[in-house]
């Protein structure tokens, strides 16, 4: 049974993608701005979605935007930026009520799509600037969400095992900028960047509902028409896997040990062991029945937590665990042993099986979701390989022991990285 009809329209300055479906009330509409992730930029293009937030030009406040949104039966408007592989992705989302199941056949659906237009295209602007006022909010707004990953022990943890495994590399990037890039941060020079991501970004524009092809297309014309000039993408470069494993100690006040580590595969979203690795990943860590699990939390009791995941568009792997400051060694010593019990084929087809049957299931329940939908297929985008969902899902039916075994012998530690507390420091 097909999953998702796709229909893709290229135009000049954006594609679009229509995923007719009755199965909701709602229609969900996402603008996905993609550019390569650079430290010149990055800061002023993780300000923007929160500025592009606080209204329009006809709409010059949030409040005021709050109330259009209202108007359209209470549509969900969110603005957000994350990063896959070595690309930083900016998302504008609308989901908006069907006409269809209303009393009142307004036309919500065009009026929804005008609205994110007028957002992207027409944002709040006094001479030639974004409003200083709203800038310097939404900067303090930015600083705090540094602070609280920062905060955040397992996030800071994560971010700081990727600043010294990937260094010098984009993906290294802190997706949220950089505080001190912030001091010389203006309206004006956030407009000038602005003015750049609508001339260079990337465009794809995901319509998921109820919709006809024709005026879906209509709807979106002004995006499809952009005057645009693409930045020429780079090769996703390839890393050599690392002679020698970099282990990095660094000490706050925690009473909880994390232990994070990386490590490369070189397996991206386009090669052909790309479902050999999620199930390696789901019997390595991804799941509660997972070696890293079952050993590492329950048979030792030497983790808080233990998991794994991998980057779809990067070709790593990494493996958090949070442990007692004390238990460094031992925790690490039996991780080590799970991937080489990995890689001499301490698993049974049994296992394989019943993995697969998980990750399955957890593509269906993704999908089955509006936003989730959208995002498995522009992976596809992402990834430059297009597979219509059921080709994916009989690509991971089809892994055996043996595909998962070639995927592991790829699987190699790159970085440790550990943080704990000064009395532990002199064990580690």
């Amino acid at each position: 049974m097909k999953i998702a009809d796709e229909q893709i329209i290229t135009g000049k300055g954006a594609t679009l993608h229509i995923i007719p479906t009755k199965k909701y009330k709602t229609i969900s509409i996402a603008v996905k701005l993609q550019a390569p992730l650079e430290r010149k930029t990055i800061t002023a293009r993780a300000l923007l979605p929160y500025v592009l937030q606080q209204g329009t030009a006809n709409l010059p406040d949030a409040r005021a935007l709050r109330i259009k949104l209202d108007d359209l039966y209470g549509a969900i408007l969110s603005i957000s930026g994350t990063k896959k592989g070595e690309k930083h992705i900016i998302t504008l989302r609308l989901d908006v009520a069907n006409e269809n199941y209303l009393s009142d056949r307004a036309p919500l659906f065009e009026k929804a799509v005008d609205l994110l237009r007028e957002i992207l295209f027409e944002p709040k602007v006094e001479d030639g600037a974004f409003t200083q006022s709203i800038v310097t909010r939404e900067m303090q707004t930015l600083r705090q969400k540094m602070t609280a990953l920062k905060d955040d022990k397992m996030s800071y943890a994560n971010m700081r095992l990727i600043d010294e495994m990937c260094k010098g590399e984009s993906y290294s990037l802190h997706v949220h900028g950089y505080e001190e890039d912030l001091e010389a941060m203006d309206g004006q020079k956030l407009f000038a960047y602005y003015k750049q991501l609508l001339k260079q970004d990337k465009m794809d524009i995901y319509i998921l509902g109820d919709v006809e092809k024709e005026l879906a297309e209509k709807a979106v014309r002004p995006f499809l028409e952009r005057d645009v000039t693409p930045m020429e993408e780079k090769a996703a470069a390839v890393h050599p896997l690392a002679e020698d494993v970099k282990e990095i100690v660094e000490t706050q006040d925690v009473q909880q040990a994390k232990l994070h580590l990386g490590y490369r595969t070189n397996i991206r979203y386009d090669d052909s062991d790309y479902a050999a690795l999620q199930v390696f990943n789901g019997l390595f860590g991804g799941f509660p029945s997972s070696k890293l699990f079952r050993n590492v939390r329950e048979k030792h009791s030497l983790a808080y937590y233990a998991a794994s995941r991998f980057e779809s568009h990067k070709g790593l792997l990494f493996v958090f665990s949070g442990i007692d400051p004390k238990d460094y060694h031992k925790a690490k010593e039996i991780i080590d042993a799970q991937l080489a019990a990995m890689q001499a084929g301490d698993f049974e087809a049994n296992e394989v099986g019943e993995v697969k049957d998980l990750i399955v299931s957890q593509i269906l329940e993704t999908i089955d979701n509006p936003a989730g939908h959208i995002e498995t297929l522009y992976q596809q985008v992402v990834g430059h390989k297009n597979i219509p969902i059921e080709k994916m899902l009989e690509a991971i039916r089809q892994v055996t022991k043996e595909g998962v075994l070639q995927v592991a012998e790829k699987v190699q530690l790159d970085t440790v990285y550990l943080l704990t507390n000064k009395e532990a420091e002199k064990d580690a």
